[in-house]
């Protein structure tokens, strides 16, 4: 996502003007030889190969830029005095004796391999042999025997190289692209062969990529450099054959992390990170899984035990028991015959009582305290009910008046990361430490498939304009906030402290039209290949922007095949605690989603494409308004309930006008408000004491206690209406309670326990859940038990009185119910059906068995498919389903190719002489071999387990490299000791306003390096010096003379605080994930950086920390 929200990276900087510093260097070490208009002759040098000749001497011309252009001269080579050629074995060891370069041709040679120092530095090795190419190129005395001048130019009358065939042998390009091609460039956590090779795969690619002619004021070599494989008809060509060092050298040996393929580097001294691999029991071509094996032997043991049981039984029970192998006789029967067949009158009654289990002759001592309980209670209540009304509503009622305190936790990382635990202990570090994550706002455009096709590209010339529509009206956006107008350009994030660090395709045309009208489409197809070496390619932030993270839905890297663009605007985030740290990003944030819902929507869907959008807040949004949207669910399924209620415990009268007597829709009613209390209670409780409801509690909590309250209404009414028709009202209510009031109790506080248990999860949203649920059953049971037994009381009291049930100060004619109360009421069509089928059934011994082997069965493969469960919360589940973020995830699985960045977080580390951590962190020579940084570089070559993708980009790298008294144009100084910046930028030179190129001015030329080789001990600063040069690094800009400046790049990647004492409290090494399209894919990729850190820990503290975990918390 460029930047996406599933991989954006900090520091976009990345190189800066690193990028330039990429190409020029790369372009111009070709030396000295642009073109200028003028007349062209073509042909063939006439130059004899011979040792001891030149094919180019001198320089003839200076282009209108400056930049010098050599002569065709087949001369001799002379003989340099003792200072030149000691300048020269200074950098080029490999050339000696006689030259075929003069002092202006070597001092622009090395002011040009100063641009590419930086790059490969790290790799001696690798170094030595990039620089011994160009050296022998322009200084070699045996010139002729492998260069040969093919065409020329007339410029200023003067005839100027045009054009040369370089011949050198396979092998010497073979070794010496594989000496740098695993090179890294770490702020940009790329290799350098992407910035010196244009990504060649192969040293042929790489040699062509070198040797391209470029055009007028383009980087690139002047003239056209070949390399041919084939000397064919050249009489007299010894190609180049140089010696090459291999980078595992142990001279000029390379760090791990840029030679992997080094002896000493083959095997990480980590175990590869695997993933997690069950056990499996192989049967013939069946691989079936060790706990599935095991679970069907348990469970075919256990069958064959219940089987042998059963057919003991049964032949034990033919000697003398066979009465019992009939089906067991239902309850009316068996108290016909202890009644010597007499059937009272009230019969339905009856059956209906011996349907509930007779009590036990001996009961527990804590079912009798309760029965003796229940039945003071039950005549309390019936005596008293309208004090007990009154006083037990007065609780919940109080408890209600905290909801004036309520509030709902939306934010998704404090929903599911505890504050105790490791990812909010490690979020936490890292804010504290070093600085928020950045806020992400973006757009995915995508071309639609049709007819089953493909989705076509989406790079062409009307889509680009459209896009250029688009960011105007971003960039056009205002909002108020706090009397205050708010605009992107308020609150992005501006690396180098000047331009927005957008994330575009537009970027290719630094976001001007114009030059988009003058380059046209090809110029963005043209940066998609030459990104990192293109100066004309940079950002309006001076940094190279990857197809990879703007583009989307293209095969492998043909990135012109891509369906999509994603647009990311990177937002500058602080940590809240008042929770008004960011409000002028918010307010900006939401006024961008309806810029994008009311005028973008609109113009991208008339162009055939479709678009989604996210803005850092709009999860939050999203969350809000779901918890509003699901009130008229609430509503609604309390009206079903409350109907299924008043038809449920009501009674089915013979006559039609008893129906308004014998009806208990008040009474339903009733019930359904005191469960709507309870929720209410609880909820108030908890926000009184300062905890937040979740949208969970809001949906699931008043359905779980309406089924637990329904459930409880239905067993106490129709308990009171089984006691026969002869007991007064309060030996009813005191008899039903007996017999009802234990198993409610008992039920109701094994519910309680079982939420109170689950309060003990650490994830807060579980906690609180349960924690609410717990206190809310609770006070529904007692409602229940108290307040709903006295409205029983009051409504039978009512209809006994003939009153009519929605209007009980209305009384019908005596007479009419009088008949109906000896109406004979038969049993329910449920309980009929429980009664006369489903326990018949149940006593044949053949069901049992069969009800038993099935449930067990079933019980079983739960186990067993409770292993399959997928860890992690989608985040469209959440969501509500017509949320504009259900598309955005689904565009994210869909076309991302990036995954998001991880951090590595070293805590405490100590950078002085005298500690090795140095040592251990780094990835340049003398650098451990098992380093922090060359053991994230190994976990990269295996992402399938590691779910690394690329090395890590390296402060320390960089800083290590900077100050290197070999990258000459890093660190300088000038006479009185103060920075001096590399030549290209002021006040070393002087930049024309109109064309951007910066000349000369002579004000740093008495700049020399910080230090000499002599002044670090074993490559590597004392103290002192990295305590005094640190700050200088982190304030440095990168450009074409350094681009290992560390601002913009590194300016949040560590923290100063006290490191005056040589400890760097905390430094992040930033690198990223692969594609994470599934939840499992996001919880394995943390499990496996976790396990990497805890690997690496055994010297150092090392914390990782993943981006999603710092945005959402899942």
């Amino acid at each position: 996502m460029a930047l996406v929200r599933r991989s954006r990276r900090r520091g976009i900087a990345g190189g800066g003007a690193a990028l330039a510093a990429v190409a020029v260097a790369l372009t111009q070490l070709f030396l000295f030889l642009p073109s200028t208009s003028a007349q062209q002759y073509n042909g063939t040098s006439r130059v004899v190969p011979a040792e001891g000749y030149c094919s180019m001497y001198g320089i003839c011309s200076h282009r209108s830029d400056g930049k010098v252009l050599n002569c065709e001269n087949a001369t001799k080579a002379f003989k340099p005095d003792t200072l030149f050629s000691t300048r020269i074995q200074s950098l080029c060891p490999t050339i000696t004796g006689d030259v075929c370069c003069t002092v202006d041709q070597f001092d622009t040679l090395h002011q040009q391999v100063q641009q590419a120092i930086p790059f490969l530095v790290g790799c001696p090795a690798c170094l030595r042999n990039f620089l011994n190419l160009f050296c022998e190129m322009s200084c070699s005395p045996n010139q002729s025997l492998f260069i040969n001048v093919t065409s020329v130019k007339q410029v200023n009358n003067t005839m100027t190289v045009n054009g040369i065939d370089y011949y050198v042998t396979s092998n010497y390009g073979e070794e010496l692209y594989n000496s740098c091609k695993d090179v890294k460039f770490g702020s940009l956590n790329t290799r350098a062969m992407d910035f010196l090779g244009g990504g060649a795969k192969t040293y042929k690619e790489w040699l062509a990529f070198l040797g391209r002619q470029a055009n007028l004021n383009e980087i690139g070599s002047p003239y056209l450099i070949t390399f041919p494989s084939d000397i064919g008809g050249s009489s007299g060509v010894k190609p180049l054959n140089a010696t090459i060092y291999s980078c595992g050298d142990p001279s000029l040996g390379c760090s791990c992390g840029d030679c992997p393929s080094s002896s000493v580097c083959m095997g990480s001294l980590l175990p590869q990170l695997n993933r997690e691999t069950s056990c499996s029991v192989k049967m013939g071509s069946l691989k079936v899984k060790c706990l599935d094996f095991s679970l069907v032997v348990v469970y075919l043991v256990l069958l064959c035990i219940f089987l042998l049981w059963a057919f003991l039984y049964r032949t034990r029970g033919r000697t003398g028991m066979s009465s019992q192998t009939k089906p067991l006789k239902n309850a009316e029967d068996k108290f016909q015959s202890s009644n010597n067949g007499k059937v009272p009158d009230n019969s339905g009654q009856l059956s209906e009582a011996a349907m509930f289990p007779v009590q036990p002759a001996h009961p527990s001592v804590i079912q009798t305290y309760m029965s003796t309980f229940f039945r003071k209670h039950g005549i309390f209540v019936t005596k008293r009910p309208l004090l007990v009304l009154s006083v037990s509503l007065l609780v919940p009622t109080l408890l209600c008046i905290g909801l004036i305190h309520f509030k709902v936790e939306t934010r998704p990382e404090k929903l599911w990361v505890s504050s105790g635990s490791r990812a909010a202990d490690e979020k936490q570090y890292f804010d504290s430490h070093l600085a928020p994550f950045y806020r992400i706002e973006q757009l995915v455009l995508a071309t639609s498939a049709f007819g089953g096709s493909e989705a076509p590209a989406i790079v062409n010339d009307n889509n680009m304009k459209l896009l250029f529509q688009i960011q105007k009206k971003v960039d056009d956006l205002r909002t108020n906030y706090s009397e205050s107008t708010v605009s992107l350009a308020d609150i992005c994030l501006k690396p180098l402290g000047t331009d927005c660090a957008t994330q575009s395709v537009l970027q290719y045309f630094q976001l001007d039209p114009k030059k988009y009208d003058d380059l046209g489409i090809d110029h963005a197809k043209f940066c998609f290949q030459h990104y990192s070496s293109e100066e004309t390619c940079l950002s309006t932030f001076q940094s190279p922007i990857d197809p990879s993270t703007i583009l989307g839905g293209f095969p492998g890297n043909n990135f012109t095949e891509a369906s999509a663009f994603v647009i990311t605007y990177p937002v500058n985030n602080n940590v809240e605690t008042t929770g008004q740290e960011n409000g002028k990003a918010v307010a900006w944030e939401r006024a961008y989603v309806n810029l994008v819902k009311e005028e973008i929507l609109p113009m991208v869907l008339a162009q055939n494409l479709t678009l989604s959008f996210s803005s850092e807040s709009s999860i939050h949004d999203e969350l809000n308004r779901e918890s509003t949207a699901d009130a008229i669910t609430i509503v609604i399924s309390y009206i079903v309930m409350f109907a299924y209620i008043s038809f449920t415990i009501g009674d089915r009268p013979s006559r039609l006008l008893s129906l308004f007597v014998s009806s208990k829709v008040l009474l339903g009613l009733s019930g359904v408000i005191l469960v709507m209390l309870s929720v209410l209670g609880s909820i108030g409780f908890f926000s009184a004491i300062g905890m937040k409801s979740t949208l969970i509690i809001m949906e699931v909590i008043p359905f779980l206690v309406l089924a637990v309250g329904v459930d409880n209404m239905c067993i106490l009414v129709h308990a009171v209406k089984r006691q026969p028709n002869g007991m007064d009202l309060e030996e009813r209510i005191s008899t039903a309670l007996v017999e009802v009031g234990p198993s409610i109790t008992l039920a109701s506080l094994a519910e309680v326990l079982a939420f109170a248990v689950s309060a003990i999860n650490p994830m807060p949203a579980t906690r609180v859940f349960s924690m609410f649920a717990a206190l809310a059953i609770l006070l529904d049971f007692v409602l229940q038990v108290s307040a709903f037994v006295a409205l029983i009381v009051l409504d039978f009291r009512r209809a006994q009185d003939g009153m009519i049930d929605c209007v009980p100060c209305v009384r019908l004619k005596s007479s009419t119910v009088a008949s109906d109360d000896h109406g004979h009421q038969g049993l329910p069509l449920l309980a009929r059906y429980m009664k006369d089928v489903h326990g018949p059934i149940l006593g044949y011994r053949a069901v049992k068995f069969i009800v038993i082997v099935v449930f067990i069965g079933f019980s079983f493969a739960s186990i067993a498919l409770s292993t399959r469960l997928q860890p992690g919360l989608e985040q469209q589940i959440v969501l509500p389903r017509d949320s504009y973020l259900q598309d955005y995830f689904d565009d994210l699985t869909t076309y991302m190719k990036v995954g998001p960045p991880l951090y590595f977080v070293v805590k405490n580390f100590n950078y002085s002489s005298a500690s090795e951590h140095t040592n251990q962190i780094c990835s340049i020579n003398q650098c451990n071999s098992n380093s922090l940084l060359n053991e994230i570089a190994k976990q990269s070559l295996s992402p399938d387990t590691s779910y690394i993708a690329k090395p890590a980009a390296s402060w320390l790298d960089d800083f290590l490299i900077w100050m290197s008294p070999e990258a000459f144009g890093c660190c300088r100084k000038f006479v009185d000791g103060s920075y001096c910046p590399p030549d290209d930028q002021p006040p070393c030179c002087q930049r024309d306003q109109d064309s951007g190129s910066c000349s000369a001015s002579g004000a740093c030329n008495n700049c020399t390096t910080c230090f000499l080789q002599s002044d670090l001990h074993n490559g590597r600063p004392s103290t002192t010096q990295f305590k005094e040069k640190l700050p200088w690094f982190l304030d440095a800009l990168p450009s074409s003379d350094c681009s290992k400046g560390g601002k913009g790049a590194y300016s949040t990647s560590l923290n100063l605080s006290g490191y005056q004492s040589g400890i760097i409290q905390a430094s992040a090494f930033r690198t990223y994930h692969t594609p994470l399209n599934k939840q499992s894919d996001y919880v394995n990729s943390m499990r496996a950086a976790r396990d990497f850190s805890s690997k690496m820990s055994k010297d150092l503290q090392v914390l990782p920390c993943n981006w999603f975990i710092q945005k959402d918390g899942y």
